[in-house]
């Protein structure tokens, strides 16, 4: 094993077609004055009724449509633009560098469903401000993961958590105290040399490493990337031919270095010797470029859209609509994500489908083969299943911070639902979106109040605080049955104040640095570094959107650091008291309320979470009753 040690000095050296085809609406131009709506007409001067202007980039629209409370913005995207000194600091700042990236500014999914034409506008305002851009990617720079671990004492989730990422089923026993063969960066010999270092601490696939012989002193710790091409186990460097030289700063304090090797290393761990052949095999991706695939239209959640794979990257995949002529009307995602679907997937489970006007698929695409995509959970519906016109919770997929008041709208084939919230929704069900049976994202009634999770009441509800009951009862509907739900509870890992790296789901071309807040079984609270609690998601712990801290640096994606102080919104003191008062007060509320919900049952039918057997972090109780009619 220490044939490689050298004493040398330092001067030696488908189409699924879909039978359903929908009509595209054509942009309109910025000098329009008016927009028309079922009889109704919105002006655009400032201070007119019912209209609002964006502060970020001026886009005029419907004002209920608009994001936040104070309704200043059109989007999430124009929201976090704003909170930036300047427009064009924040825009280079949110540009990507990791092959071929969006120069597309990417579009917040629009929850301005009423009136489709104002999504068209707000498209082409976008597509305008794109032409203006630079196309040359800008890298984030000084932003250190180690750094920021270190200077405040984090923890970040291990790989062992993100199954889906690279190594995340063979990390094996990969800890602090094993040893692995590095270049000794603390020599001036002309040639590259090698020497051995330990893990002092993990995060992800980072790790502190110490130069043997250190001993305590950490004033040459360096961080470096775990599956990086330069780590190797102890042993390579004789099988390689390599030269083990020690740091020219403990060089001479010891005689016979080789024997101070076999006594510190004997009994120690090291990496297996096919570590970096495994991480190259976890490293491919079955998605190439020019595949075909069904994706959600991101202006029209009810519907999907033909889309082609552009480009891969650590399993993640831009999609370009297939109508995208210049190939900037993309859209984000993860191989494994439940958005995507093999071509005539719609079709066959009756899902609403957008032809497009191509006549035939374009030369060199072709379709991605079914068995590629993630498969779902089989149901079984012979018996109680889930009907039209049912209540439940459920994540709002154009505001993830939020579980609202939803309807099952309609039951899809093979387990899937049509699914809206309550008192914001389209006549014609444009805003509807498609989940799963056994999706983590839908929730009994009832789950939010049990788990002390602010529920969202329906739009314009004006009976607060917000009852279950008596909303079943006004409603004259009924809740879905508990047992349809989802209630398995993986060994995720996951612990309140873990750093990882996730996407942005508002903008799912960002991948940022963010912080696990809360844990609900398998539900995790997603906060985005440097932003406020109003940007915060919540997301399953096994969704393939988050990723083990050193996952940018590893695939070469551009992570988005936290956002610095002077660029956050400013907020009042009063406004900070008035939302603690607020959390307080609703805490305060839980205790009794859970004992008034339990009284007022008369039927009851018991929803109990299957836990695995680490420690797992709820913040509520595991089982509880909810009351399936009024």
């Amino acid at each position: 094993m220490f044939d490689g040690y050298d004493s040398c000095s330092e001067d030696t050296s488908s189409s699924s077609s879909s039978d359903e085809s929908e009509e595209e609406v054509a942009p309109l131009p910025s000098s329009l004055p008016i927009i028309k709506n079922n009889g109704q007409v919105y002006t655009y001067p400032d201070g007119k009724s019912g209209m609002a202007t964006c502060e970020m980039c001026g886009m005029v629209g419907v004002r209920d449509a608009f994001y936040s409370k104070t309704k200043r913005f059109c989007s999430v995207s124009c929201s976090r633009s704003y909170s930036s000194n300047s427009k064009k600091a924040s825009i280079l700042a949110r540009l990507q560098v990791a092959g071929k990236p969006p120069t597309k500014k990417a579009k917040v999914l629009q929850k301005q469903p009423l009136v489709a034409k104002l999504a068209a506008y707000a498209q082409y305002q976008a597509t305008l401000q794109n032409q203006a851009k630079t196309k040359a990617a800008v890298p984030v720079e000084g932003f250190s993961w180690g750094n920021y671990i270190n200077s405040n004492s984090f923890t970040a989730a291990p790989v062992t958590c993100f199954r889906h990422a690279p190594m995340g089923t063979c990390w094996g026993d990969i800890s602090e105290g094993v040893r692995v063969e590095v270049p000794n960066t603390d020599c001036s010999l002309p040639t590259k040399v090698f020497w051995i270092a330990g893990i002092v601490k993990l995060a992800g696939y980072n790790a502190l490493l110490r130069y043997e012989g250190f001993e305590n002193d950490s004033s040459l710790d360096f961080w470096c990337n775990v599956c990086g091409s330069d780590i190797h186990p102890v042993g390579w460097c004789a099988t390689s031919g390599k030269p083990l030289v020690p740091p020219r700063t403990i060089q001479h304090k010891y005689a016979n270095w080789k024997a101070f090797l076999v006594k510190r290393l004997t009994g120690a761990k090291t990496l297996p010797p096919d570590f970096s052949q495994k991480v190259s095999e976890s490293m491919q991706y079955p998605f190439k470029t020019s595949m075909r695939v069904e994706v959600v239209d991101k202006t029209h959640l009810c519907r999907t859209r033909v889309a082609v794979v552009d480009s891969v990257i650590g399993g993640r995949l831009r999609l370009v609509y297939e109508e995208s002529e210049d190939k900037s009307d993309d859209f984000w995602c993860h191989m494994y994500s439940p958005l995507i679907h093999h071509v005539g997937w719609s079709r066959a489970i009756g899902h609403r489908f957008k032809r497009a006007d191509l006549t035939k698929k374009q030369d060199g695409h072709f379709d991605a083969p079914p068995h590629l995509f993630l498969k779902v959970k089989e149901v079984d519906l012979a018996g109680e299943w889930f009907k039209e016109g049912m209540k439940l919770e459920a994540i709002d997929p154009l505001n993830l911070s939020a579980i609202c008041v939803a309807t099952i709208r309609k039951v899809l084939a093979d387990g899937y639902l049509m699914i809206g919230i309550d008192g914001s929704e389209a006549a014609d069900g444009s805003d509807w979106f498609c989940y799963h049976a056994t999706s983590p994202s839908i929730f009994p009634v009832g789950f939010c109040e049990i788990n002390m999770i602010e529920l969202t009441p329906p739009r314009g509800y004006a009976k607060l605080p917000f009852k279950w009951f008596d909303y079943l009862r006004e409603t004259d509907s009924i809740a879905a049955p508990v047992k349809l739900f989802n209630k398995e509870v993986p060994n995720h890992g996951f612990h309140v104040g873990m750093k990882l790296e996730a996407v942005d789901l508002m903008e799912p071309r960002l991948v940022c640095v963010a912080t696990v807040t809360r844990i609900i079984h398998r539900l995790l609270r997603i906060h985005f570094d440097g932003w406020e609690e109003e940007y915060d998601q919540w997301v399953d712990c096994e969704s393939p959107d988050l990723y083990p801290v050193g996952w940018c640096q590893l695939t070469g994606y551009q992570l988005q650091p936290p956002a610095p102080q002077s660029s956050r919104d400013s907020q009042s003191s009063s406004s900070k008291q008035k939302k603690k008062a607020k959390s307080q007060q609703y805490k305060g509320h839980k205790k009794m309320m859970s004992l008034q919900l339990k009284e007022e049952l008369l039927d009851g039918e018991e929803y109990g979470f299957f836990q695995g057997a680490s420690d797992q972090e709820s913040n509520g109780s595991a089982s509880y009753y909810i009351k399936q009619e009024p």
